[in-house]
Protein backbone atom coordinates (compact mmCIF):
# COMPACT_ATOMS: atom_id res chain seq x y z
CA UNK A 1 0.00 0.00 0.00
CA UNK A 2 1.17 3.54 -0.78
CA UNK A 3 0.68 4.82 2.78
CA UNK A 4 2.87 2.00 4.14
CA UNK A 5 5.92 3.14 2.19
CA UNK A 6 8.81 3.59 2.14
CA UNK A 7 10.13 0.73 4.25
CA UNK A 8 12.26 2.15 7.05
CA UNK A 9 13.90 1.17 10.34
CA UNK A 10 12.47 2.35 13.66
CA UNK A 11 13.85 2.16 17.19
CA UNK A 12 11.30 2.19 20.00
CA UNK A 13 11.95 2.49 23.71
CA UNK A 14 10.99 -0.21 26.21
CA UNK A 15 7.31 -0.47 27.16
CA UNK A 16 4.71 -2.82 28.55
CA UNK A 17 1.48 -3.39 26.59
CA UNK A 18 -1.87 -4.79 27.70
CA UNK A 19 -2.23 -8.34 26.43
CA UNK A 20 -5.91 -7.74 25.64
CA UNK A 21 -7.86 -4.85 24.19
CA UNK A 22 -9.30 -2.81 27.07
CA UNK A 23 -12.57 -4.42 28.06
CA UNK A 24 -15.94 -2.87 28.75
CA UNK A 25 -15.63 -4.23 32.31
CA UNK A 26 -12.45 -2.16 32.89
CA UNK A 27 -13.73 0.92 31.14
CA UNK A 28 -16.88 0.86 33.31
CA UNK A 29 -14.68 1.47 36.38
CA UNK A 30 -13.61 4.75 34.83
CA UNK A 31 -17.07 5.55 33.49
CA UNK A 32 -18.94 5.09 36.77
CA UNK A 33 -16.01 6.17 38.99
CA UNK A 34 -17.36 4.09 41.89
CA UNK A 35 -13.85 3.14 43.06
CA UNK A 36 -12.47 6.69 43.12
CA UNK A 37 -13.49 7.21 46.75
CA UNK A 38 -11.93 3.93 47.86
CA UNK A 39 -8.45 3.66 49.32
CA UNK A 40 -5.89 3.90 46.55
CA UNK A 41 -3.61 0.98 45.73
CA UNK A 42 -1.19 3.43 44.10
CA UNK A 43 2.36 2.08 43.90
CA UNK A 44 4.05 4.32 41.34
CA UNK A 45 5.70 7.70 41.82
CA UNK A 46 3.30 9.90 39.83
CA UNK A 47 1.15 12.15 42.00
CA UNK A 48 -2.16 13.11 40.39
CA UNK A 49 -5.58 13.64 41.91
CA UNK A 50 -8.15 11.25 40.48
CA UNK A 51 -10.95 13.76 40.97
CA UNK A 52 -9.09 16.13 38.66
CA UNK A 53 -9.63 13.83 35.68
CA UNK A 54 -12.69 14.49 33.52
CA UNK A 55 -15.34 11.78 33.75
CA UNK A 56 -16.71 10.33 30.54
CA UNK A 57 -20.39 10.68 29.73
CA UNK A 58 -22.60 7.63 29.48
CA UNK A 59 -22.95 6.18 25.98
CA UNK A 60 -26.36 7.03 24.57
CA UNK A 61 -26.27 3.94 22.36
CA UNK A 62 -24.49 1.22 24.31
CA UNK A 63 -23.24 -1.71 22.23
CA UNK A 64 -20.77 -2.82 24.92
CA UNK A 65 -20.85 -6.21 26.63
CA UNK A 66 -18.97 -7.76 29.58
CA UNK A 67 -15.89 -9.68 28.44
CA UNK A 68 -15.79 -7.80 25.15
CA UNK A 69 -13.52 -4.92 24.18
CA UNK A 70 -15.03 -1.48 24.78
CA UNK A 71 -16.12 0.08 21.47
CA UNK A 72 -17.59 3.27 20.01
CA UNK A 73 -15.31 5.54 22.00
CA UNK A 74 -13.22 8.42 20.68
CA UNK A 75 -9.44 8.59 20.89
CA UNK A 76 -9.88 11.32 23.51
CA UNK A 77 -12.02 8.98 25.63
CA UNK A 78 -9.37 6.26 25.37
CA UNK A 79 -6.60 8.71 26.33
CA UNK A 80 -8.58 10.06 29.26
CA UNK A 81 -9.02 6.52 30.55
CA UNK A 82 -5.21 6.27 30.45
CA UNK A 83 -4.93 9.54 32.39
CA UNK A 84 -7.38 8.27 35.03
CA UNK A 85 -5.50 4.97 35.33
CA UNK A 86 -2.26 6.91 35.77
CA UNK A 87 -3.81 8.87 38.63
CA UNK A 88 -5.12 5.67 40.22
CA UNK A 89 -1.88 3.70 40.04
CA UNK A 90 0.94 6.25 39.97
CA UNK A 91 2.31 4.75 36.73
CA UNK A 92 2.16 6.51 33.35
CA UNK A 93 -0.28 4.87 30.95
CA UNK A 94 -1.14 6.05 27.44
CA UNK A 95 -2.11 4.86 24.00
CA UNK A 96 0.70 3.34 21.95
CA UNK A 97 2.31 5.27 19.17
CA UNK A 98 1.82 3.83 15.71
CA UNK A 99 5.43 2.63 15.70
CA UNK A 100 5.07 0.92 19.09
CA UNK A 101 1.85 -0.75 17.99
CA UNK A 102 3.39 -2.23 14.84
CA UNK A 103 6.50 -3.36 16.73
CA UNK A 104 4.30 -5.19 19.25
CA UNK A 105 2.04 -6.66 16.60
CA UNK A 106 4.91 -8.04 14.55
CA UNK A 107 6.61 -9.62 17.58
CA UNK A 108 9.85 -9.85 15.55
CA UNK A 109 8.11 -11.09 12.39
CA UNK A 110 9.04 -9.45 9.09
CA UNK A 111 6.16 -11.10 7.25
CA UNK A 112 2.74 -9.70 6.38
CA UNK A 113 1.23 -11.12 9.58
CA UNK A 114 2.75 -11.91 12.94
CA UNK A 115 2.32 -15.62 12.15
CA UNK A 116 3.48 -15.73 8.51
CA UNK A 117 3.46 -14.48 4.93
CA UNK A 118 -0.12 -15.35 4.04
CA UNK A 119 -3.53 -15.25 5.69
CA UNK A 120 -3.91 -19.04 5.60
CA UNK A 121 -3.81 -19.24 9.44
CA UNK A 122 -5.80 -16.08 10.07
CA UNK A 123 -8.83 -17.93 11.48
CA UNK A 124 -6.62 -19.17 14.31
CA UNK A 125 -5.51 -15.66 15.29
CA UNK A 126 -8.25 -13.21 14.38
CA UNK A 127 -11.91 -12.30 14.16
CA UNK A 128 -12.53 -10.68 10.78
CA UNK A 129 -15.14 -10.46 8.04
CA UNK A 130 -15.03 -14.17 7.16
CA UNK A 131 -15.61 -15.57 10.66
CA UNK A 132 -16.94 -12.85 13.00
CA UNK A 133 -20.66 -13.23 12.27
CA UNK A 134 -20.76 -9.45 11.69
CA UNK A 135 -19.95 -8.38 15.23
CA UNK A 136 -17.08 -8.09 17.69
CA UNK A 137 -16.28 -11.05 19.93
CA UNK A 138 -15.07 -11.68 23.52
CA UNK A 139 -11.39 -10.90 23.94
CA UNK A 140 -8.66 -13.53 24.04
CA UNK A 141 -10.48 -16.33 22.22
CA UNK A 142 -7.96 -16.67 19.43
CA UNK A 143 -4.25 -17.52 19.54
CA UNK A 144 -1.90 -14.73 20.70
CA UNK A 145 1.19 -13.64 18.83
CA UNK A 146 4.56 -14.92 20.05
CA UNK A 147 4.73 -12.16 22.68
CA UNK A 148 1.41 -13.16 24.24
CA UNK A 149 -0.68 -10.33 22.80
CA UNK A 150 -4.22 -11.30 21.77
CA UNK A 151 -6.34 -9.85 18.96
CA UNK A 152 -3.59 -7.69 17.49
CA UNK A 153 -5.08 -8.81 14.19
CA UNK A 154 -8.82 -8.17 14.04
CA UNK A 155 -11.70 -8.13 16.51
CA UNK A 156 -11.65 -4.34 16.95
CA UNK A 157 -9.33 -1.83 15.35
CA UNK A 158 -7.22 0.02 17.93
CA UNK A 159 -6.56 3.70 18.49
CA UNK A 160 -2.97 4.87 18.48
CA UNK A 161 -1.75 8.39 19.23
CA UNK A 162 -0.75 9.42 15.72
CA UNK A 163 -2.50 11.61 13.23
CA UNK A 164 -2.90 9.92 9.86
CA UNK A 165 -0.88 11.21 6.93
CA UNK A 166 -0.46 8.98 3.87
CA UNK A 167 3.08 10.23 3.27
CA UNK A 168 4.22 10.31 6.89
CA UNK A 169 6.78 7.52 6.56
CA UNK A 170 8.58 9.45 3.83
CA UNK A 171 9.35 12.19 6.38
CA UNK A 172 11.12 9.82 8.80
CA UNK A 173 14.24 8.98 6.79
CA UNK A 174 15.87 5.57 6.82
CA UNK A 175 16.07 5.35 10.63
CA UNK A 176 14.00 7.06 13.34
CA UNK A 177 13.73 6.73 17.11
CA UNK A 178 10.35 6.77 18.89
CA UNK A 179 8.53 8.58 16.06
CA UNK A 180 5.07 9.98 16.73
CA UNK A 181 2.91 12.26 14.60
CA UNK A 182 1.03 14.21 17.28
CA UNK A 183 -2.42 15.29 16.00
CA UNK A 184 -3.29 18.95 15.52
CA UNK A 185 -6.81 18.34 14.25
CA UNK A 186 -9.59 15.88 15.03
CA UNK A 187 -9.48 13.94 11.77
CA UNK A 188 -8.00 11.74 10.49
CA UNK A 189 -6.28 9.73 13.23
CA UNK A 190 -4.76 6.29 12.93
CA UNK A 191 -6.33 3.00 13.98
CA UNK A 192 -4.41 -0.26 13.64
CA UNK A 193 -5.04 -3.99 13.42
CA UNK A 194 -8.21 -4.12 11.39
CA UNK A 195 -11.52 -5.33 12.81
CA UNK A 196 -14.32 -7.87 12.71
CA UNK A 197 -15.74 -6.11 9.63
CA UNK A 198 -12.54 -6.05 7.57
CA UNK A 199 -11.05 -8.31 4.92
CA UNK A 200 -7.87 -10.28 5.61
CA UNK A 201 -5.65 -7.80 3.79
CA UNK A 202 -6.70 -5.02 6.18
CA UNK A 203 -5.47 -7.06 9.16
CA UNK A 204 -1.83 -7.14 8.07
CA UNK A 205 0.74 -5.88 10.59
CA UNK A 206 1.57 -2.87 8.39
CA UNK A 207 -2.00 -1.96 7.40
CA UNK A 208 -3.11 1.54 8.43
CA UNK A 209 -6.68 2.65 9.00
CA UNK A 210 -7.91 6.10 9.98
CA UNK A 211 -10.88 7.86 11.53
CA UNK A 212 -13.60 9.78 9.74
CA UNK A 213 -16.40 12.18 10.66
CA UNK A 214 -18.73 9.45 9.33
CA UNK A 215 -18.03 7.55 12.55
CA UNK A 216 -20.32 10.09 14.28
CA UNK A 217 -22.95 10.28 11.57
CA UNK A 218 -25.86 9.52 13.90
CA UNK A 219 -24.54 11.45 16.92
CA UNK A 220 -27.58 13.43 18.21
CA UNK A 221 -25.52 15.87 20.29
CA UNK A 222 -24.61 19.42 19.36
CA UNK A 223 -21.69 19.85 19.52
CA UNK A 224 -20.94 16.20 18.81
CA UNK A 225 -19.72 14.02 21.67
CA UNK A 226 -16.12 14.21 22.86
CA UNK A 227 -16.49 10.66 24.16
CA UNK A 228 -18.52 8.40 21.87
CA UNK A 229 -18.76 7.56 18.17
CA UNK A 230 -22.17 6.16 17.27
CA UNK A 231 -20.96 4.51 14.08
CA UNK A 232 -17.60 3.11 15.20
CA UNK A 233 -18.65 -0.28 16.52
CA UNK A 234 -15.40 -1.65 15.10
CA UNK A 235 -12.99 0.53 17.14
CA UNK A 236 -11.47 0.01 20.60
CA UNK A 237 -8.01 0.37 22.13
CA UNK A 238 -5.23 -1.14 24.22
CA UNK A 239 -2.70 0.68 26.40
CA UNK A 240 1.02 0.85 27.06
CA UNK A 241 3.16 1.79 30.04
CA UNK A 242 6.55 3.11 28.88
CA UNK A 243 9.62 2.32 30.93
CA UNK A 244 10.94 5.85 30.40
CA UNK A 245 9.86 8.46 32.96
CA UNK A 246 8.11 11.58 31.69
CA UNK A 247 7.33 14.90 33.34
CA UNK A 248 3.76 16.20 33.67
CA UNK A 249 3.94 18.37 30.54
CA UNK A 250 5.20 15.48 28.44
CA UNK A 251 2.47 13.17 29.72
CA UNK A 252 -0.19 15.75 28.87
CA UNK A 253 1.19 15.95 25.32
CA UNK A 254 0.68 12.19 24.88
CA UNK A 255 -2.84 12.34 26.36
CA UNK A 256 -3.87 15.26 24.17
CA UNK A 257 -6.60 17.86 24.51
CA UNK A 258 -10.29 17.69 23.58
CA UNK A 259 -11.34 19.25 20.28
CA UNK A 260 -15.00 20.22 19.95
CA UNK A 261 -16.80 19.18 16.81
CA UNK A 262 -19.83 21.00 15.41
Amino acid sequence: QVDESPTHLVNVGDFWMSSLEISWDLYELFLYREIDSQQSDKQGEIEMKVDGVSAATMPYVNFNKPGHPVINLTEYAASTFCKWLTAKTGYFYRLPTEAEWEYACRAESKEAYSFGKTSSQLDEYAWYKNNSERTFQPSGQKRPNRWGLYDMHGNVAEWVIDAYAPNHYATLGTLSTDPVNFPESLYPRVVRGGSWSDNANELRSAARGFSSIDWKKRDPQFPKSLWWMTDATHVGFRIVRPKKLYNQSEMETFWGLPIEEY
